[in-house]
């Protein structure tokens, strides 16, 4: 099968499209061949080995596939199997080692859920690690109740654009902001007030009672500012340029305060599951989610798709498709 295979820590330029066996599904394992594989920033983090603890923490990635979300069609059974079957149409997350930037990829059957017609193979491939996220950071860590006032910044990226929507799917008033070329894409998602934030502070229309930061570099002084006396800061990602903690600062930081104060301060570590795909299908079928494909690269132009992502620079999700059309 083909696959692009990091070869070494680096940019795209160190993942070639190879050659490679068919992975084998173990215990609890299906081998899905893959029709899309969606991207997100921490694919191109563990690509260039940075912040540097992933070099520390991640050695010998040589040889490997990355990408964890697919969607495709389960194409062998491992022992163990139940609820599967050869030929099930499925999205969720392929294994380390094995992963989705490949024609086919091996997954744990706990982390898939079955495909319905009504969500296309890219659209399915896009949720997983960006959707998990979102839904945790709203629901969890936020806990967002209806009537509440939420700000999503980096509301058009590819956690921000989902959780502003499932933040306004459970009730809230979500502000959502973004730079001046993503004001429309957030709009369409039906968030009604969008703020260009490259004209203006979208702190200073606090206090919220969350605020949901998916990119942003703002101290963390001045989000607390913006929000209530008990207000929830949910920090779930930042990219900037030659930190040493690669955007892990403020969230430790934060980490370190909640002991302390009245706000809660959350540095989101977020998992997925066949319960959290579920919850994200839900939505989707009920018309209340819907993730915003921005771009669509063939497996030969994965290098490419990666080179895309990061730094702040992304717009809804950007998958890898497979050369045949599903």
């Amino acid at each position: 099968m083909r696959a692009l295979v990091q070869e070494r820590f680096g940019g795209p330029e160190t993942l070639p499209l190879r050659e490679r066996p068919m992975p084998q599904p173990g215990p609890g394992e299906v081998v899905v061949e893959v029709a899309a594989a969606g991207l997100d920033a921490g694919v191109v983090h563990l690509l260039e080995g940075r912040p540097a603890m992933v070099r520390l923490s991640r050695p010998g990635r040589e040889g490997r596939v990355l990408g964890s979300d697919l969607a495709g069609r389960v194409h062998a059974l491992g022992p163990g199997i139940e609820g599967f079957a050869v030929g099930d149409e499925v999205f969720g997350l392929a294994c380390s080692g094995d992963g989705s930037m490949a024609e086919f990829a091996r997954a744990r059957a706990d982390r898939l859920h079955r495909r319905p017609d009504t969500l296309g193979a890219e659209e399915a491939a896009a949720l997983p690690v960006s959707g998990c996220a979102a839904l945790h950071a709203v629901r969890d860590a936020a806990q967002v109740r209806p009537g509440q006032r939420v700000l999503v910044l980096g509301a058009a990226g590819g956690v921000g654009h989902l959780a502003a929507q499932i933040a306004r799917a459970d009730g809230a008033a979500v502000t959502g902001a973004c730079s001046t070329g993503k004001v429309e894409l957030v709009r369409e998602l039906g968030i009604t007030e969008v703020i260009d934030h490259t004209r203006e502070d979208p702190l200073e229309r606090g206090p919220f009672d969350a605020i949901i930061d998916t990119g942003g570099h703002r101290p963390l002084r001045r989000l607390r500012s913006a929000l209530t006396p008990t207000g929830a800061l949910v920090i779930v990602g930042s990219e900037p340029e030659r930190a040493i903690a690669g955007g892990l600062g403020r969230s430790a930081l934060a980490g370190l305060l909640n002991p302390v104060s009245r706000q809660r301060l959350v540095m989101l570590f977020s998992h997925e599951s066949q319960e959290d795909l579920a919850a994200l299908l839900d939505l989707v079928e009920g018309g209340r989610l819907r993730p915003t494909v921005s771009a669509r690269y063939p497996l030969e132009r994965g290098a490419e798709a990666l080179a895309s992502l990061g730094r702040g620079r992304g717009t809804g999700k950007v998958v890898v498709t497979m050369s045949e059309p599903w």
